[in-house]
């Protein structure tokens, strides 16, 4: 028996989990530096210069939503390399898919519709949809650069002062339901900040960014396994530019330093000290660290 999983299959069952993708991680940080800097009185600077990836602007998204062409795909079972299939497979394949259409229609607008939902009401299937999201974005405080580099990458400089008279977290972004943040701020009575970066590890358990996206895709061993596979779907016959997670997390403060999770500690700078992170795809334990900001 031939099974049929071509790589747009598999980009499918991907993307099958957008209902879980509702509440979980569709943004992650590729390429980037960050800063935050915490002084008396609550203040704080928070800067973010790099890389951000959109899973639904990327060209998994319209791998999984297909040309609506038929197309057979075959392999052999003992070495599961791609084979030329019978004529039998290809008329069995046809049949099965032409017998599907309505059921495939109608999946493919309920995903498109839950996309849109997530992605502020931008139709990811719009051509216009990645100037959509530069407009959105530039006109949010803090967000001083937004550039698209394609395949749902953007080139990004945010950037944002003020005191801490509540929590806070990055990225919000209009109309976006609130995911896995990269960056949040938690106040705590006394002028305590708690702060935790999340969104800046691979984390095993499923806890950081990427780690929840790929949480959200079953047993298929998330998009690195889509990447060794190859693909013809896109126009250079490579899999979609998924930025790999690299980058460096800084925290600067002239409060005490409770509690953090550096592998070196704190270092002194001008007026105070400073933690730093190396961010990898090897990360696996989110930044964190507690402040006392009451000095």
């Amino acid at each position: 028996m031939t099974i049929y999983r071509s790589p747009r299959v598999l980009a499918t069952a991907v993307l099958a989990s957008l209902s879980l993708l509702l509440t979980g991680c569709f943004i992650t940080p590729g390429k980037f530096t960050s800063e935050l800097v915490l002084t008396e009185q609550n203040r704080f600077t928070f800067t973010y210069d790099g890389e951000i990836f959109f899973l639904g602007l990327s060209s998994l998204a319209a791998m999984a939503g297909g040309s609506g062409e038929f197309e057979a795909y075959c392999f052999d079972e003992d070495t599961y390399e791609e084979r030329d299939c019978t004529e039998a497979e290809i008329a069995e394949q046809r049949a099965d898919w032409e017998a599907n259409a309505k059921e495939r229609a109608a999946e493919n607008a309920k995903e498109a519709e839950q996309m849109a939902a997530i992605m502020g009401g931008i139709d990811p299937s719009d051509p216009e949809a990645s100037a959509e999201l530069v407009e959105l974005l530039l006109r949010q405080e803090g967000w001083e650069r937004v550039v698209d580099k394609g395949d749902g990458v953007f080139d990004v400089r945010y950037s944002v002062s003020g005191e801490l008279s509540h929590d806070f977290m990055f990225p919000v972004i209009e109309g976006f339901p609130v995911t896995n943040p990269f960056v949040q701020i938690i106040l705590r009575d006394g002028d305590v900040v708690r702060v935790n970066a999340p969104g800046f590890t691979n984390g095993n358990d499923n806890t950081g960014s990427m780690g929840a996206m790929m949480g959200s895709m079953g047993g298929l061993g998330g998009l690195s396994g889509l990447r060794a596979m190859g693909t013809s779907e896109s126009e250079d016959g490579e899999m979609p530019n998924i930025p790999e997670l690299e980058g460096t997390f800084t925290i600067v403060t002239n409060g005490r330093i409770r509690a953090n999770n550096t592998d070196e500690g704190s270092t002194a700078t001008a007026g105070g000290e400073k933690l730093e992170w190396a961010i990898s795809p090897r990360t696996t334990q989110a930044p964190t660290a507690l402040i006392d900001l009451s000095r």
